[in-house]
């Protein structure tokens, strides 16, 4: 198996590629192990000591490290884990898990199914590409609020992606909209 391996624009974060499917929809953040119960991959990954969060995407693998810590230190680890996992047989993630893609449900007004659909098409796949994901939390009073995943959790250029990125993007679209912001975590 050959893994490879991208910087993302988070320094603490390294996006890994397997050449295979990781998740075959939505995208899972971990960011402890006692969360990464439900994934055999992410278990095994945070027994590498100084991994800090572990995010699963559709084709990568997007690994954040302790910043006291060195990539030249952790990489190897890592590929190892990756290669141990997918030589397994184990399931990246158990039959109970819940995939959290993000979907249009019923409720939703008019303005959100744009949103959602202008995330889905315009956004996600950008922020795929550096090894994280956004998603919809709400929209209120003119407000949007997303939660930043994967590289984009903590990444020092992630305000700047919501500012001058996201929120230009839906303004012009969607005359509601007034700001977005990121989730509490």
């Amino acid at each position: 198996m050959f893994i490879q391996t991208e910087d993302t624009p988070n320094p603490e974060t390294l996006k890994f590629m397997p050449g295979e499917n990781v998740l075959k929809k939505g995208t899972v953040d971990f960011s402890n192990k006692e969360q990464s119960k439900v994934s055999p991959l992410a278990s095994r990954l945070f027994d590498v000591d100084g991994v800090s969060r572990v995010f699963l995407g559709s084709d990568f693998i997007s690994v954040t490290k302790d910043s006291s810590l060195d990539w030249n230190t952790l990489k190897p680890s890592i590929l190892t884990g990756i290669m141990e996992h997918y030589s397994s047989g184990f399931p990246v993630l158990n039959d109970d898990a819940l995939n959290n893609s993000e979907t249009n449900n019923e409720e939703d007004t008019e303005t959100i199914k744009q949103i959602k659909d202008l995330l889905e098409t315009r956004v996600r796949p950008a922020v795929a590409m550096d090894g994280g994901d956004i998603t919809f939390c709400s929209f209120e009073e003119g407000v949007v609020t997303l939660q930043m995943k994967g590289a984009c959790a903590g990444c020092p250029s992630s305000t700047a992606t919501l500012k001058m990125g996201i929120e230009n993007m839906l303004r012009h679209y969607i005359p509601e909209v007034t700001e977005v912001k990121a989730a509490e975590l």
